[in-house]
């Protein structure tokens, strides 16, 4: 769907935006990202960068710049001589606009 040279994604419901987000990643590195104005989360591997961002924003009520996505293999671990396997997680990186910023360390 194209109007003007600007694309418009269909709005998502509240309850989708939840399954999208699944839980903000605090790490060392994450914290150093906050730093710059960005913000990691883990989402759901079929949520695509448009829903992220309507999720992000919607939810936080904050303005996105940017939403950057990895997908990170899970390895393969041995326990007691048993083989298995981690499942595969998706990740975004969203960028905040100036003067916005998400506290993900409340009530940690």
């Amino acid at each position: 769907m194209k109007t003007n040279g600007i694309r418009k994604f269909p709005k998502i419901t509240r309850e989708r935006m939840y399954d999208v987000i699944r839980s903000p990643i605090i790490t060392e590195k994450s914290t150093v990202m906050s730093e710059h104005g960005q913000v990691a989360f883990r989402v759901s591997p079929e949520a695509t960068k448009p829903e992220i961002k309507q999720a992000i924003e919607t939810l936080f009520d904050v303005k996105v710049t940017a939403v950057n996505t990895l997908v990170q293999k899970g390895k393969t671990k041995r326990f007691k001589g048993v083989s298995g396997k981690r499942s595969d997680q998706k990740k975004a990186i969203v960028t905040l606009a100036e003067g916005h910023s998400i506290d993900v360390t409340t009530g940690v």
